[in-house]
């Protein structure tokens, strides 16, 4: 098979000619290793080549809905036993894990081939991805931006043509994000319904949960399938559908009700690209016999949303940090800087401050249970602004030096009294505003590449449904991917 014939299938495509024997999974590892060897250098995205556990699972009987299909995981929360995840960290990139993340399993059942793990900004923390430890991963739509954060590698890997599939997780946006930067379906699971452990329980308090990038929907709602279902380390299981999220693919939805927004408090006057995904987004739901309708503002505070929302993500980074700390007797100097910021603000909340955070979630539950009394989902662009260029959000010289001066000096707390605190919150949130909410509340979102720039940019359209959502968000999907396919778009390497 040639590379420009294997990229046209999506990843249940690939399965179906394995199945046929039109094509073995040798076959289709060779052609995915081909483009790795080709495209990877420009981009960065995969950081763990796996050849050795690639050959075992060849050597083996492959059965599942893929089977034989090449396959990447994320470096972060996606464990495969033996070898590190490094979750883009310094301090753990030689510390082998004893067992794999359930999902991993459920990925191996599924009959993919492992080839390697991609790329991530440090514990997932960012919104890009520019780890120390591994360097930038790039957009293969264009090398100077960012594929986004924190799934960047897996999204560039998928967006480039190794792979039409990659494991991807989400604690802020970190599937949806890099989707839009790449051009592709990026759905966040609802809280609860994809377990986290055996290591996990609940990261984030349920916020962060597991998932895929892709180029299709229909490989969304078959990976969706793979991965549902509670397991007995997990607090507690999430209803499930009776019938699988693929077969929902050929079912059109009944007519929606979406209200949308865009400019937010953090970034009142989003750029014009992120506003036209979302009207181009509107017009083909209105075209197909949805109503959207315009909303004055964001019904919820998403000014408050935001603040806690940090305050929350700063304070687990803290935890973080100290873990790594006590498995592996590093020091502070195996962490990048940005991380040892956010932790020390982490550090300085107190565990009431952290407490009213988090019980602050209800809130914003209950004022989106009363806007979906009258809409069935919520439209908003992806991004507020084009995916930034690589580099763009390293500290200014003379704020980077007074932050390792204070961090030097055990008086890290004083750092939410300078400059430092209002740039990370901008860089972290005014570009991303929309994404936390559904991490908050625990509803499933949903990303699509509806929208590209004359510059040939892609900028995705995000919708965020009810509880037990994914039924509608998958089927709503498939209807706007027929009446406006994205399939046929590569980034310039693919």
């Amino acid at each position: 098979m040639r590379i420009d014939e294997y990229r046209t299938y999506d990843g249940l495509g690939l399965a179906e000619l394995v199945a046929a024997g039109d094509v073995t999974a040798r076959e289709l590892l060779d052609c995915a290793s081909a483009q790795a060897k080709s495209v990877n250098p420009a981009i960065n995205a995969i950081v763990r080549p796996m050849p050795e556990q690639a050959e075992e699972r060849l050597a083996g009987t492959l059965e599942g809905p893929f089977a034989g299909v090449p396959f990447l995981i994320k470096d972060l929360s996606q464990d495969y036993a033996g070898l590190p995840t490094s979750s883009g960290s310094r301090a753990l990139t030689d510390l082998p894990m004893p067992e794999h993340a359930t999902v991993v399993q459920r990925w191996l059942d599924a009959g993919v081939v492992i080839f390697g793990k991609t790329n991530t900004p440090e514990f997932g923390a960012k919104g890009i991805t520019e780890p120390a430890a591994f360097g930038p991963a790039r957009n293969p739509w264009d090398r100077t931006r960012t594929p986004g954060g924190s799934s960047g590698g897996s999204a560039a890997a998928v967006a480039a043509g190794i792979v039409p599939v990659a494991g991807a997780n989400d604690g802020g946006g970190s599937i949806r994000i890099p989707a839009s930067c790449c051009g592709l379906v990026g759905l966040k699971p609802g809280r609860g319904l994809v377990p986290s452990g055996p290591t996990f329980g609940e990261p984030m308090h349920g916020a962060a949960v597991q998932g895929v990038v892709s180029r299709s929907v229909r490989d969304t709602a078959a990976m969706l399938d793979v991965l549902a279902g509670g397991e007995p380390t997990a607090g507690y299981s999430s209803a499930h559908p009776t019938d699988s999220f693929l077969s929902r693919v050929g079912i059109e939805p009944k007519p929606l009700r979406i209200g949308m927004y865009a400019g937010t408090s953090v970034n009142p006057t989003p750029a014009a690209e992120a506003v036209a995904a979302m009207e181009s987004a509107a017009k083909t739901l209105t075209d197909l016999g949805h109503t959207v309708e315009l909303l004055e503002a964001a019904p919820y505070d998403d000014a408050a949303l935001n603040r806690e929302f940090l305050l929350a993500w700063f304070t687990y980074l803290a935890w973080e940090m100290d873990e790594v700390k006590r498995r592996t007797g590093c020091g502070d100097d195996k962490f990048e800087r940005d991380t040892r910021i956010m932790a020390a603000l982490g550090r300085s909340a107190s565990g009431v401050d952290y407490l009213e955070a988090v019980e602050g979630r209800h809130v914003h539950v209950r004022a989106l249970a009363t806007y979906f009394d009258t809409y069935d989902l919520l439209l908003t662009p992806t991004l507020a602004e084009l995916p930034p260029k690589i580099g763009a959000f390293d500290l200014a010289r003379p704020l980077e030096v007074a932050s390792e001066l204070l961090l030097r000096s055990r008086t890290a707390g004083l750092l939410k009294y300078t400059g430092i605190v209002d740039q990370m919150i901008d860089d972290n949130i005014s570009w991303i505003p929309y994404t936390q909410l559904a991490n908050v509340t625990g509803r499933p979102a949903l990303s699509l590449p509806l929208h590209w720039t004359p510059q040939g940019l892609p900028m995705g359209a995000h919708f965020t449904a009810p509880l037990g959502g994914e039924a509608v968000l998958v089927q709503l999907a498939a209807q706007l991917e027929r009446a406006a396919p994205w399939a046929h778009h590569y980034g310039d390497l693919a």
